[in-house]
C-alpha cells in the first residue's frame, strides 16, 4: 500500500531533529512496530522522504501529468448537446463547450453513441409502386424464356456531385445509441451537378465510364474511358 501524506509526515517525526535523530534502520523498525498490519517501509523510502522534505519543504505528491479527467457535468453537457441537436458534429460540440475534440469523441464512445449516416432515398410518385411490380414480373418472365437474358443486361452505378450545397452523406451524421433509420427525400429541381456513371455489360465484357454535366452552361457528356477484357 503506498504511503499517503500523513504517513510521510509521521516518518519525518520519527526521524527527529538535532541530536535526537534516529537512523533510517531505526525509523523502519519503529514504523513497523506502530503499523504491524501494513507492509514494512524500506530504508530507501525513508531516505527519499527525508531528501524531499529538505529540498522542497514538504512531502506532498507532485501534480500528475496528462489531461485532467472529464467531470460528470461536462459529460452531461455533451450528451445534452447530442439530444438537443442529433446532427451536431464533434467539432461543433467541442467549440461550444470549450473542450477537446478527442474528449467529445471519448464521451460519445463511452455512452455508446454512434454517428449514423443519412440514407438518401428517391422520392416516389403514387404510381411508382405499380411500376416496380410490373418490372419484376417482366424480368422474371424474360429470364424464364431466355437463360442468357441476364448476360445482356447493362449493370451500372453512378456518383453525383452537387454544386449547390446538397446533402453530403460523408459529412452528415445523426448521433444516437440506436439506429434512427434517418432518411431524406431529395427532389430533382434541376440543380447544377456532375454525374459520373459506369456500366458493365457481361455479354461483351466491356465497361464504360461516362461523365455527364447537368444545367451548367457549356456542359456536355464526355466518355472518360472504355475497357474490355477476355
Amino acid at each position: 500500500m503506498p504511503l499517503n501524506e500523513r504517513d510521510r509526515i509521521e516518518i519525518l517525526m520519527m526521524i527527529g531533529v538535532g541530536d535526537r535523530m534516529r537512523t533510517q534502520q531505526e525509523v523502519c523498525r519503529l514504523f513497523h512496530e506502530m503499523h504491524p498490519d501494513r507492509e514494512p517501509v524500506s530504508q530507501s523510502t525513508v531516505s527519499r522522504i527525508e531528501r524531499k522534505y529538505r529540498e522542497l519543504g514538504h512531502v506532498r505528491d507532485a501534480p500528475r501529468q496528462g489531461r485532467p479527467k472529464i467531470n460528470e457535468n461536462v459529460q452531461q453537457d455533451v450528451i445534452l448537446s447530442a439530444l438537443e441537436n442529433p446532427h451536431c458534429t464533434v467539432r461543433q460540440v467541442s467549440r461550444d463547450l470549450n473542450i477537446g475534440k478527442s474528449s467529445v469523441s471519448n464521451i460519445f464512445k463511452k455512452v455508446k453513441y454512434h454517428p449514423y449516416r443519412v440514407r438518401l432515398i428517391h422520392e416516389l410518385a403514387e404510381d411508382d409502386f405499380d411500376r416496380r411490380t410490373e418490372f419484376c414480373e417482366y424480368m422474371m418472365d424474360h429470364n424464364n424464356q431466355n437463360n442468357g437474358f441476364i448476360a445482356n443486361i447493362l449493370f451500372s452505378d453512378e456518383a453525383t456531385f452537387f454544386l449547390n450545397g446538397h446533402v453530403n452523406r460523408q459529412n452528415t451524421r445523426y448521433w444516437s445509441q440506436e439506429n434512427p433509420h434517418w432518411m431524406q427525400e431529395y427532389h430533382t429541381q434541376h440543380p447544377q451537378k456532375v454525374n459520373v456513371w459506369a456500366g458493365f455489360l457481361r455479354s461483351l465484357n466491356t465497361m464504360l465510364i461516362l461523365k455527364k454535366i447537368h444545367n451548367i452552361p457549356g456542359g456536355q457528356d464526355d466518355l472518360l474511358s472504355r475497357s474490355s477484357s477476355g
